[in-house]
């Protein structure tokens, strides 16, 4: 193990500094939950709620339908996203039933 000697001064800087720090973390936090961020879904609950497989979400990323937030490799959506294109998928699941009962 490796000792590291500082001024007390210098450590009194540095626990000042990193106390602002949290301070301010804090308040982003709270500043953005007053915002209403509301739920934040993962793939699987997508796919759940539309009704469709991991690649027509992948899809639906690729071409900008459904916004998305990347942390590390997990992907999330809003709630409220993910409503807003309930009518989206609805429509192009008909459109498709429509095109095979043609053939």
């Amino acid at each position: 193990m490796e000792v590291i000697i500082i001024e007390k001064k210098t450590f009194e800087e540095m626990t000042a500094k990193f106390d602002e720090f949290v301070k301010r973390i804090e308040n982003a936090c709270l500043r953005n939950s007053a915002k209403g961020m509301g739920e934040w879904l993962d793939n699987q609950d997508v796919c759940r709620i539309l009704n469709i497989s991991p690649r027509t979400l992948q899809t639906l990323r690729d071409n900008g339908t459904l916004a998305y937030g990347q942390i590390h490799h997990k992907i999330y959506y809003k709630a409220g996203d993910v409503q807003r294109i309930v009518s989206v998928v609805e429509n192009k699941r008909k459109e498709a039933g429509f095109r095979n009962k043609t053939i």
